[in-house]
């Protein structure tokens, strides 16, 4: 059994987080850490029964810090299916939180685009997610947009934010996969018919986990390539981090704008 409050008491004797706001942030994106004061990190090896972060570009790490008067908690890596934890492990993360207070989570990830439309390195927000894992059922995948999954006001703010310092946000529905292999033309094609923009292989468990936990939700996307078939360059995780790498100052701009704006 996994023990949410032990994890809590640890995070909370290291580092008297007492705040409101938590962030996860998605392959490449680590960076945006360094913007937060008073820092305290945690590994995640120190918190007993957590997992570890085993893919390229995920730190592994909790970092606690102030932005403005808000006090943030970020986590820097997350748990992907595809490395051989069951979706309870993966969203040990969002239970944690709740359990220390967090009732304002922001979810960022990488994903590929399937819009062309969307240019690498554009940044979206998830209006809509789909599970096209196909774990649990062969039926056709269905969009879950809105409350309480992806918080209305939050998706305001963050256009708000955007406007603010001439960054052009899109708005889209996010596809979640199994992986670890990309997904092949004829997938991202289908994906596409029912409704997809973007796809990736994470987010969506810790979007349905905080939803159930009443916590209000804002997904945030780094598109960092094409999906396959879109175009014909193939794809690697290296380009993946590479481009999140590229596109981390413009993201970064938006979360601090985002999180100073978030007044709660």
């Amino acid at each position: 059994m996994i023990d949410y409050g032990l994890m809590a008491e640890k995070v909370f004797d290291l580092t008297y987080f007492n705040g409101r706001i938590a962030v996860i942030l998605g392959s490449g994106l680590g960076k945006f850490s360094n913007h937060l004061k008073n820092q305290i990190t945690i590994s995640y090896n120190d918190i007993p029964g957590y997992p570890s972060s085993t893919v390229e570009g995920h730190k592994g790490e909790l970092v606690c810090g102030r932005l403005d008067n808000n006090q943030i908690l970020i986590a820097n890596g997350r748990f992907h299916y595809y490395e051989g934890y069951s979706f309870q492990q993966v969203t040990i993360p969002i239970h944690m939180f709740e359990k220390l207070g967090v009732d304002h989570l922001i979810i960022t990830n990488s994903s590929g685009s399937m819009n062309k439309h969307f240019l690498p390195g554009s940044i979206m927000v998830v209006k809509g997610h789909m599970d096209c894992t196909y774990r649990n059922s062969p039926a056709k995948p269905k969009i879950y947009s809105g409350s309480p999954y992806h918080d209305p006001e939050l998706i305001d703010l963050a256009f708000s934010a955007a406007k603010e310092i001439g960054i052009e946000l899109k708005s889209g529905n996010y596809c979640w996969t199994l992986g670890p292999s990309y997904e092949t033309p004829a997938e991202i094609k289908d994906m596409i018919n029912l409704g997809g923009d973007a796809v990736g292989m994470s987010t969506v468990p810790e979007i349905i986990s905080a939803a159930e936990l009443d916590i209000k939700v804002l997904t945030i996307s780094c598109l960092t390539n094409f999906a396959a078939g879109i175009t014909k360059k193939p794809l690697t995780h290296e380009d993946v981090v590479k481009t999140a790498d590229k596109s981390s100052k413009e993201f970064s701009e938006l979360l601090i704008k985002l999180l100073y704006k978030l007044k709660i």
